[in-house]
């Protein structure tokens, strides 16, 4: 099945805030429906204002899941430094899940911040829960990056990744391979 990541379109902004709300959910990643983070989650166009938002959708044009991908400086970084982009918020439907979306949303980040003049790498924040996940940033390249944990919340360690994005040509760890198309 082919992939294509692209920008989310305005249209398609209650949607992907609905899946990514319920990823969460679905996952016990959040107390409950009612917690403020769902909000944040559901809310795609105050993302898309300050950062760009893209989705994977499969062959006949069904959104799968997305990703908010910060460049430097956006109000959306949380743990990225001046020379870093982040991105948050990976949510993939559970109905699409192990069709290989959430690996392609990573990549077209990876893309994204290579393509970026003066970006050396790519953070991101994860909870520990979040273990599907963990083994795509383990197998990209992404290594843990400790001392940069933190608690938005009390209660709730964030555990954080970065790509070292250096100098390479795009063909190891995270570069551009297989039949997904980038948008």
């Amino acid at each position: 099945m082919d992939l294509t990541i692209r920008e989310a379109e305005p249209e398609e902004y209650d949607l992907l805030g609905e899946i990514t709300a319920r990823a969460y959910l679905g996952d016990g990643l959040l107390p409950g429906a009612d917690d403020p983070y769902a909000a944040r989650l559901r809310d795609v166009p105050g993302r898309a204002a300050v950062a760009e938002v893209l989705v994977a959708v499969d062959d006949t044009g069904t959104v799968l899941g997305g990703v908010t991908y910060a460049p430097p400086g956006s109000l959306m970084c949380d743990v990225a430094a001046a020379d870093e982009a982040e991105f948050r918020m990976l949510a993939v439907d559970k109905a699409g899940r192990g069709r290989g979306a959430g690996e392609a949303l990573v990549r077209a980040c990876v893309a994204r911040a290579r393509a970026t003049a003066g970006v050396t790498g790519l953070a991101l924040s994860t909870q520990t829960a979040m273990v599907g996940a963990h083994r795509i940033y383990h197998r990209l390249g992404f290594a843990r990056t400790p001392e940069r944990d933190w608690a938005p919340v009390p209660g709730l360690t964030l555990l954080t990744y970065r790509l070292d994005l250096g100098d390479d040509t795009g063909d190891g760890p995270g570069g551009d391979r297989g039949t997904t198309a980038w948008g």
